[in-house]
């Protein structure tokens, strides 16, 4: 496909654009972090989500959903990170539908209806350490009647607190390390044993803390296949990384347009600091960085919806460039703002810190960097 959007992706566009500008922008954000909400965001934004139709984009059309892809759910998603919108689209409406729609459809009538009513909300407990490392889970998932005993611990569980269900990568033979024996399972956030202890990310997002005593489920708590829970896995991560990526672009594209807004109004020695010749070229390199890092997103979100056999490579090196992309664009807008961009009055420092929790989520830039070079059999 051409690197551009169709007049339907254009349009999607110019709706998210003006829907997260006037119902979710930056100052909606401090809002939320000012008042120490509980949750990080605001439930009447999520329904709002779900009037729009963006909560249903990536459900398909025969559960009631849109029955769109990933490079829409992107869109939506980089609009998201330009405003830092406050929600859990892409913890929800994008990796935890991503894993939903590889379920039974019993499990699938019971969650979608919820999400695309922007009324559910589904957390991801899959990290069990400070680093993303999938394939080193250990938490134990043991027969036990007609179900399984889960036991063990999750870390960093992006609305954690707030979720209704948490999708859970459990153990079920094998060892950390290997990919082989793991399962995934719907736990239910008022299971016996089920214990969370919130945290406050950088980015004033809420995540949890999660211990599992012996969590009681039955048999249909399972996604997928027994032992062959990678296999979902690896579509479920996908999906959260290109996203994870597209946010970035929003955030990145956000803090750029920010600092050359600055350097067209800021003034020293009688002149306009954009007309000095060091920062246009900082600029110009700035955007460069961030129009390749949107294009490999468009490129990964693309094979994604196809379904090709480059896909996994694609989003690694993605979520690699968006990353590094990001992060460039928040560290000059914070140089080139000078002294006030390390004030909290000034909104750049809020870009940063978004993105240093995306950089995490999903897996960083440099784990993704090496996953590219190890897929091309470095």
């Amino acid at each position: 496909m051409a690197m551009t959007l169709n007049d339907d992706q254009t349009m999607l566009r110019d709706s998210a654009r003006d829907f997260m500008a006037s119902e979710a922008p930056v100052t909606h954000f401090r809002k939320f972090r000012d008042m120490g909400c509980k949750d990080g965001f605001s439930h009447d934004l999520w329904k709002e989500f779900a009037e729009m139709g963006f909560t249903g984009i990536l459900i398909p059309e025969a559960d009631g959903g849109m029955g769109m892809g990933h490079i829409e759910a992107g869109i939506v998603l980089e609009e998201i990170g330009r405003n830092l919108s406050p929600s859990p689209f892409l913890s929800t409406s994008v990796a935890a539908v991503e894993a939903l729609k590889l379920a039974d459809k019993g499990m699938r009538d019971r969650w979608f209806p919820g999400i695309l009513a922007g009324e559910t909300v589904i957390g991801l407990a899959i990290d069990e350490g400070v680093k993303h490392r999938p394939e080193k889970t250990a938490c134990k998932a043991e027969r036990s009647g007609n179900g399984f005993k889960l036991s063990g611990h999750k870390q960093f569980v992006v609305q954690g607190t707030s979720s209704d269900m948490l999708i859970v990568a459990a153990r079920t033979a094998g060892s950390a390390g290997e990919t082989d024996g793991l399962t995934l399972f719907a736990v239910e956030k008022d299971a016996a044993g089920l214990s969370m202890e919130a945290a406050r990310l950088v980015d004033s997002a809420m995540a949890a803390h999660v211990t599992l005593e012996g969590v009681q489920v039955d048999a249909d708590a399972v996604i997928g296949e027994v032992d062959g829970g990678w296999s979902v896995l690896r579509k479920v991560l996908d999906a959260g990384r290109v996203g994870a990526a597209a946010e970035m672009v929003g955030v990145g594209s956000g803090a750029m347009d920010m600092t050359f807004e600055y350097l067209k109004t800021r003034k020293q020695f009688d002149r306009v600091i954009g007309e000095f010749q060091a920062l246009q070229h900082r600029a110009a390199h700035l955007y460069g960085e961030m129009e390749g890092a949107r294009s490999i997103v468009l490129k990964a979100q693309s094979l994604m919806d196809e379904g090709h056999a480059k896909a996994e490579l694609y989003v690694a090196a993605a979520k690699a460039k968006a990353g590094l992309a990001c992060n460039l664009a928040v560290r000059e807008g914070v140089q080139m703002h000078g002294g006030i961009g390390m004030t909290d009055e000034y909104d750049i420092g809020l870009y940063m810190k978004r993105d240093r929790s995306l950089n995490e989520f999903f897996g960083d830039a440099y784990y993704h960097a090496d996953r590219v070079a190890t897929m091309n059999g470095y």
